[in-house]
Order: C-alpha cells, then sequence, then structure tokens
C-alpha cells in the first residue's frame, strides 16, 4: 500500500514539562523501566510504531532530547534516505561529544554526505579495504588463533574463560595489523591498546550509558554519569599513545590521504576514529553477539554447522569462495545480527517536510525534527519476520534471503551498497564476512560449547563453560 493510501495521523506521545520531562524521561530509560520497556510501554499506549518521546542524556548535554521514536521496519528505513534526513552531528543522538576526543575534527562519521569531506573520507576508508582484501583472512586467523589457545587456557586452569576479555585482545590486533602493518605490541602501545581505547570511548559514550554499579542508587549515578561529560584531559594520555602509533606505523595510508587533498593530522584522527569507534568498538558488540546467540541455539545447530563448514573447508580450503557457500553460517551470522545489531540506535534530522509511513499509518514530518529509530525491535518487527523475537538459524536460506532487505545493523539494508553517497558503514561486507571466518575456524576446531551470557556497557558479555574439541583437529 502507498503511502497516499494510509489513513493519516497525527504523531501521538509527548515530552512533558520543560526540563523536567526529559529527566523524568531519562529516569525511566536507564533505571525505573529499562530500555525495552521505555519503548514497549509507549507503543502499546499510543497503539503505534511512531511516536514523540525524549533521549537521554537530556537537558544538561543534549542540544535537544525531543525525538520522533521508529520503532517498524518500515519508518525506520527513512533514516538511510540522505535526501530527506541530515546525518550531521548525529552519530550519538540527541548528544555530541567535544571534538577534542578526535584532535578537534568531525571525523567522517560525523558529517552529512553533502558535506565536501564526507565523500574524501569515505572514499579513502573504502580505498582501504579494497586494497587490503586479500589481508583479511590470513590476519584474521592469525589473530584468533591466540583467542582459541586463551580460551582452552583459561578453561583449563580456571573452568570458565571471559570471551569478552580475550576478543577485545584479538579485535584490537586483527584491527591495528590490517592498518598499521605491525603488532600493536611492536609499538609503544605495547599490551595496552585496548585498554586505551576502551577509556577513550568510554570518555565520548558516558552519557549514552548506565553503568549498574551494585549499591550505588540510581539517582546518584544519574547525577554525575549524564549530566556532566567526561572531560577529554583525563583520557588524553591514552589517546595520545594511540594516535601516535598510527602517526608512526600508517605512514602509507596517511601519504595517500594527503595525495587526496586531506591534511595528514586530520586523516590520522579519522583512521584511529576508524579502527577505534567503528571497527574495534563494533567487534567489541558483534562477536560476543554472535557466539551468544549460537551458543543459545544448542548442540543440533553446532552440529550442522560443522559438518557444513568442514565440507566445505575440505574441497575449497578457508577462501572467500568457499565462505560464500555456506548456506546455513550465512544465515546465522545474518540472524545474529538481526536479534542482536551491534549499533541499536539510529538518528537523523528531517532536512525538509516529508511523510513518512509504518504498516499502518503515514504521518507527517517538519523539517527540522529529529528522528530516532531503534534498530533492535524494527529488525524484530513481526509483520516483517515470523517468530520474530526467536533466532531461527534458517531464517535467511532459499527464498528466506529476500527478508535480508530488512536487516539493517549497518546503517543501511544489508542488501545495499555502502558507498561515498551514504552513511552504511564501509566496512560492512568485511564485517559479514569476518563473523563467518570466526564460526569457520570455530567449527574446524570444536565440536560444541557451553557459554553464560549478561549485559555489559558495550554489548553482551560472554563467559565459555565448556569446549569440546574436534577429534579431528
Amino acid at each position: 500500500m502507498s503511502t497516499a493510501q494510509l489513513p493519516a495521523r497525527e504523531i501521538p506521545g509527548e515530552h512533558g514539562l520543560p526540563f523536567f520531562g526529559p529527566i523524568k524521561d531519562r529516569f525511566s530509560y536507564f533505571y525505573s523501566q529499562g530500555e525495552l520497556k521505555y519503548f514497549t510501554t509507549r507503543m502499546d499506549k499510543y497503539q503505534s510504531t511512531v511516536f514523540r518521546c525524549n533521549m537521554p542524556p537530556g537537558p544538561f548535554m543534549a542540544r535537544d532530547p525531543r525525538v520522533v521514536c521508529l520503532l517498524d521496519a518500515v519508518s525506520f528505513q527513512t533514516l538511510f534516505d540522505t535526501t530527506k534526513v541530515d546525518k550531521r552531528d548525529v552519530l550519538d543522538g540527541t548528544f555530541m561529544p567535544s571534538t577534542a576526543f578526535t584532535g578537534g575534527y568531525r571525523t567522517c562519521a560525523y558529517l552529512d554526505p553533502s558535506e565536501p569531506n564526507h565523500a574524501i573520507l569515505k572514499g579513502f576508508f573504502l580505498s582501504i579495504l579494497a586494497k587490503k582484501h586479500d589481508q583479511f583472512i590470513p590476519l584474521f586467523r592469525q589473530a584468533m588463533s591466540g583467542l582459541f589457545t586463551g580460551l582452552e587456557g583459561d578453561l583449563a586452569a580456571k573452568g570458565s574463560s571471559s570471551f569478552n576479555d580475550l576478543n577485545d585482545v584479538m579485535a584490537f590486533e586483527f584491527v591495528f595489523r590490517l592498518l598499521c602493518g605491525v603488532g600493536p605490541s611492536e609499538t609503544g602501545l605495547g599490551p595496552d591498546g585496548p585498554k586505551s581505547m576502551d577509556l577513550w570511548l568510554f570518555g565520548q559514550l558516558s552519557p549514552l550509558m548506565t553503568l549498574g554499579i551494585k549499591y550505588v542508587p540510581g539517582f546518584l549515578e544519574d547525577f554525575f554519569l549524564h549530566n556532566f561529560p567526561i572531560p577529554f584531559f583525563l583520557v588524553r594520555s591514552y589517546y595520545s599513545k594511540i594516535y601516535a602509533a598510527f602517526e608512526k606505523n600508517a605512514g602509507k595510508l596517511l601519504e595517500e590521504a594527503e595525495e587526496l587533498g586531506l591534511q595528514r593530522d586530520e586523516a590520522c584522527h579519522n583512521l584511529v576514529f576508524l579502527a577505534g569507534f567503528n571497527a574495534y568498538g563494533g567487534m567489541k558488540a558483534v562477536f560476543p553477539a554472535l557466539i551468544k546467540w549460537v551458543a543459545a541455539a544448542g548442540a543440533d545447530l553446532h552440529r550442522r554447522l560443522a559438518a557444513e563448514i568442514r565440507a566445505a573447508v575440505k574441497e575449497k580450503g578457508v577462501t572467500p569462495a568457499a565462505l560464500n557457500e555456506l548456506t546455513l553460517t550465512k544465515s546465522v551470522v545474518y540472524e545474529a545480527m538481526r536479534m542482536e545489531p551491534s549499533v541499536p540506535y539510529q538518528y537523523g534530522r528531517a532536512k525538509k517536510d516529508f511523510e513518512i509511513r509504518n504498516h499502518e499509518n503515514c504521518f507527517s514530518i517538519k523539517k527540522g525534527e529529529m528522528l530516532f529509530g531503534y534498530q533492535a525491535m524494527a529488525t524484530r518487527d513481526p509483520r516483517i519476520f515470523e517468530r520474530a523475537d526467536e533466532f531461527v538459524a534458517e531464517r535467511f536460506v532459499g527464498e528466506g534471503e529476500k527478508l535480508l532487505k530488512y536487516v539493517y545493523w549497518s546503517n543501511g539494508r544489508e542488501t545495499d551498497e555502502a558507498t561515498v553517497e551514504n552513511k552504511q558503514c564501509p566496512g560492512k561486507d568485511l564485517v559479514v564476512m569476518l563473523c563467518r571466518l570466526m564460526l569457520v575456524d570455530f567449527f574446524l576446531r570444536y565440536d560444541t560449547f557451553e557459554v553464560e551470557s549478561g549485559k555489559l556497557l558495550l554489548g553482551s558479555s560472554v563467559t565459555f563453560k565448556s569446549l569440546t574439541k574436534y577429534a579431528n583437529y
């Protein structure tokens, strides 16, 4: 049904009293209700997947906390249309960290495609990935070997192993080697790269988090964490080490950036942001989520994945051709991304007056309004996906591939390509390949496994409780 055929409806919802309304909503979002209930109760109240509300952090740090919330797979797609929405400075939504964290520059992720530097910087990133494509598999497998050794050693010594800790080391090792050509241990960073990145990330994202510290009342944490941004000087020394390591070891890439017309320091700060915020930060979320959902699916899925993977690798080796033949494995990766998108939020400010639709109605959006989409609900839209809240391993096999256009983890449809004209993740295809590769190397080595999972500041926590090694490994 076209927008013209849908009944028009005024956008329901409210923002409450100035100042007090956003604070009340923030407390509900972080403490009294929690993220999911914050959205579902309002969706039920207004009988609409499109409504008005406030999004944290609120009046002290947000430019304007008022948003139009989009919770279904149809209206959510509006956020990808850069002819309608401005993506300038909305990466973190209603709040933007100080540019001191990025050398005084607004990095590519904060630029709208209409800004001149966006095309130059994103073209630079896409060029890097194209030139280094033959290094993806060997470097990632090299980094994963250390992760597996760590898992086995921890389980033998302690009976459990934190996947997240080992994953952070593996992800930083892979990203740094890919971009700089050496391991972080061979530089001034030593073993402290992941810790330094984590502190730098926390300094930027803390107003959008809750720490959940035991015995600390919610109102006390809320007062300090969501009203006062962490000043850059507290993490300056950590960022300086990271920047120096990239500036020294990524010289060839920075020379290429200068040839494109970028200043060397601007290119380096953007490269660090790409490596730390986009790549490392993304891997901190996406790989634990993948392992969590595959573990929860149980031994029968593990058996089928192992059989598919081992047969393909026996014939073609661990190659792109083999990865592309893994029908079930590919579906499992997409399903994990659907269930737990690594970036759950998307924002955009209306460039003009226009209409959006969900499944039932069309709504008028006014120029300047901030649109917010909660991806973790949009990709579980029951009008699109059967058993939407269940992990269905075969969901994207055969005819199910038609549903890939509703998988949005990369700031775009999975069926779209990242270009300099859009805001889709430049490493979209790389991330999907690495997720497949993680499952390939995992099931070449192990038959099945068990984990316990929980929540972290960024994504899921995963603790391995058992690993059954493949007898023929």
